[in-house]
């Protein structure tokens, strides 16, 4: 309770109870741990909250949290512990704990899925910024720890924490973490830097007041307020920029930078711009400017809202000078608002983590406004899982032990027959989270299953079970198809593609392919295709028989009516004046074509075609009622309806080529109706055409056979 009482007087009496009693149990449990420096080890959790209240300005809990996590982290048996303390100070402290068990194996080409990690792993907003604090105290005295682990944690530092410091609005933190990093990265270039800024600083601080001399007067009298900001350029900035610029520490011109910040609080944008441009005019009649390097971000901010003029000016002696003109609203987005985002240095970063992170800032800058609970929950679409040997892998919200065996290469996700997760034996469809270790468990005999489907989530399993489901089937369909061709030819029968289709429409396949791989595996006993084969031929032999029958009943009506043609009637309007005669519609009998008129009770003389289905049984039952009739020298009327069924290949192109046919011939198309059969894999077509006669039908009929796409032509 002394330390803490001394070092945080500004804290209330129950801030004070609080983190006393954190800080007397991280004293407790660390009375015999030593750094690597040969200090107590408390001073580490000492320095952090330092930094955390000081620093950055963070309440009590936040500094209880400090001390109870390193006391966690290091001594697991005192975990119990916590639940003496407030429960948003052991939120903070299971997420710090969750952080310390990141252990990056290659930092610099994973270095967004880390920081997206310890962004999820942050639920109370505060935790990066604890987490930033405790790597600022690491680096601060990073000279004592051994070279292997100096250079892991240098190397974590520039691609984890000072982006996130970056994006958090800590720039001091910020700045100082990059001097560290380059002070021990590259040891002999920041030396170099920072002696040359060294020992020109006079010669700078010459330059400044040299500069503005001549300037004030004209200022002063244009009645513009001001203040004048000047900034050196961090070495790590320096060094950075000679490399990307190929140039020498004299090529980079912003080494030395002039900001002129005006006053104009509550003016209007037009009179700010104007302003602006005011101070730009005075300062370039008094210095030659470099047009190349202007940056006008006035007229068009950038995308970020960063709105400066930003000129590069020679003095007399030739020294080149970095000018930014800029208001003093402008200046406070530049450093505290949406400029000062990420893009503004084109840090990578997702949109829901961008909008997270800044909450979080705008939480430390206004720390009156909001409390954790207010600020939204981070980003959570994706887990974050490690294997046995510490390898981070990034899988989809909801993912399951066989998601992450594909993620880890295919062969292993085909093989997975289930898992261990934190070393506990699991099925493949369990459902993993953030922080799991997973270990794949594979079988020789195993295979993808449609089941597999259902469960998984990530993009590659689904599209590598599919693939492999796909193969399979192949596979399967070539194997029966063989299988079935053998079998015909051994039965000597025919299976011509118009049964297979009623075969497949019978038992419900929705493919040839699915057909032919259920008859591979088995699961279609190929007797039943022999049984509905012979079923097929015996009601064909059946049809056959009705069709001769018909036949011998058409000869018999035309040798008894051959004898006399006195009681015929002609098919032309002009001899039939006064009789009611019209087409059949069950076979649209067209000019041309042979034959018979059927005496209806109330229809009139209805005329059928000799090969209509119902001819024989008319001629047969009704021969009192059948009127001969024939055709005139001309068709009556001139147009004859006739129906078309066609049956084709379903490509884009054919429908065309059968309207190209149709258009070919004196027909006229009066209904036209495409249906898909996916079974067969065809588009079945109904047509009614008008035409002149049989012989042009027979030529319609006889083209649309000739396509290459058409399979089947029958009329109705």
């Amino acid at each position: 309770m002394d330390w803490i009482a001394q070092k945080f007087p500004h804290f209330d009496a129950a801030s004070l109870e609080m983190a006393g009693r954190a800080h007397a149990l991280a004293a407790e449990v660390f009375r015999e741990d030593l750094r690597f420096n040969g200090h107590p080890f408390l001073e580490h959790p000492q320095n952090v909250a330092l930094i955390v209240a000081d620093e950055i300005g963070l309440p009590a809990s936040c500094v209880a949290a400090v001390f109870l996590h390193e006391a966690t982290r290091m001594h697991p048996e005192t975990a119990d512990r916590l639940q003496e303390f407030p429960e948003e100070v052991r939120n903070m402290v299971d997420g710090l704990n969750k952080i310390s068990t990141i252990k990056p194996k290659d930092t610099r080409l994973e270095a967004e899925s880390y920081k997206r990690l310890i962004v999820q792993y942050s639920t109370d907003p505060r935790v990066t910024v604890l987490k930033i604090a405790d790597r600022l105290e690491v680096m601060r005295n990073l000279a004592m720890f051994p070279k292997l682990t100096r250079e892991r944690k240098i190397l974590e530092t520039l691609m984890l924490y000072i982006p996130l410091a970056h994006q958090l609005g800590l720039y001091n933190i910020k700045a100082e973490m990059e001097d560290i990093y380059f002070r021990f990265a590259e040891p002999e270039q920041y030396r170099t830097i920072t002696n040359k800024l060294l020992a020109t600083q006079q010669d700078r601080e010459k330059l400044t007041a040299e500069f503005i001399e001549p300037l004030k007067k004209k200022l002063s009298d244009a009645g513009i307020r001001y203040k004048l900001k000047i900034r050196t350029k961090a070495a790590w900035s320096i060094y950075r920029k000679m490399v990307k610029q190929k140039v020498p520490f004299e090529g980079v011109y912003d080494v030395f930078a002039i900001r002129f910040i005006i006053d104009c609080d509550g003016a209007d944008h037009a009179t700010e711009l104007k302003l602006c441009w005011d101070v730009y005019s005075y300062v370039t009649e008094e210095y030659e400017s470099d047009t190349n390097r202007l940056r006008d971000w006035l007229t068009q901010p950038k995308a970020n809202g960063y709105e400066c003029l930003h000129i590069t000016v020679k003095n007399r002696e030739g020294a080149y000078l970095e000018v930014q003109i800029r208001t003093k609203r402008m200046d406070d987005e530049a450093e505290n608002g949406n400029a000062a985002h990420w893009s503004y240095k084109g840090i990578q970063h997702e949109a829901a983590m961008d909008r997270w992170l800044t909450s979080v800032r705008y939480a430390l800058e206004h720390p009156s406004d909001a409390s954790p609970e207010d600020l939204p929950e981070p980003p959570n679409r994706e887990i974050f899982v490690f294997t046995p040997s510490g390898e981070l892998r990034i899988l989809p919200a909801g993912s399951s032990v066989l998601d992450f065996a594909f993620n880890i290469h295919t062969n292993i996700g085909i093989r997975c027959t289930g898992g261990k997760v934190n070393g506990k034996a699991v099925p493949i469809k369990d459902k993993l989270k953030t922080g799991d270790v997973v270990e794949i468990l594979t079988g020789k005999n195993q295979k993808p299953s449609q089941d597999w489907l259902n469960f998984v989530v990530s993009s590659k399993a689904r599209g590598k079970i599919r693939q492999v489901l796909h193969e399979v089937e192949h596979r399967h369909a070539a194997e029966g198809k063989e299988l079935l061709q053998r079998r015909l030819k051994n039965w000597k029968l025919e299976f011509p593609d118009d049964m297979v289709g009623e075969f497949m429409k019978k038992y419900h396949y929705p493919s040839v392919k699915e057909f032919y791989a259920e008859i591979g595996t088995g699961a279609l006993d190929i007797n039943t295709i022999k049984t509905f084969i012979l079923e097929a031929d015996a009601r064909a032999a059946e049809a056959l028989e009705a069709a001769r029958e018909a036949e011998a009943a058409k000869a018999k009506w035309s040798a008894e009516n051959e004898e006399t043609d006195g009681d015929m009637l002609v098919l032309d309007a002009a001899h039939v004046k006064g009789l009611d005669y019209r087409m059949a519609k069950c076979c649209n009998p067209v000019f041309g074509d042979d034959v018979f008129g059927f005496v209806t009770r109330d229809a009139g003389i209805k005329i059928h075609r000799i090969s209509c289905p119902n001819a024989a049984r008319l001629i047969e039952l009704y021969p009192y009622r059948i009127q001969k009739v024939r055709w005139a020298q001309h068709p009556a009327g001139g147009s004859f309806q006739a129906t078309l069924r066609v049956s084709a290949a379903m490509e884009s192109w054919v429908i065309n080529q059968i309207m190209d046919v149709m258009n070919t011939f004196k027909t006229s198309l009066r209904s036209f109706n495409v249906s898909e059969n996916q079974r067969t894999g065809t588009y079945e077509i109904t047509m009614k055409i008008s035409v002149p006669s049989n012989m042009e039908l027979d030529k319609v009929v006889s083209q649309l056979r000739a396509q290459k796409n058409v399979l089947k032509v029958s009329r109705g």
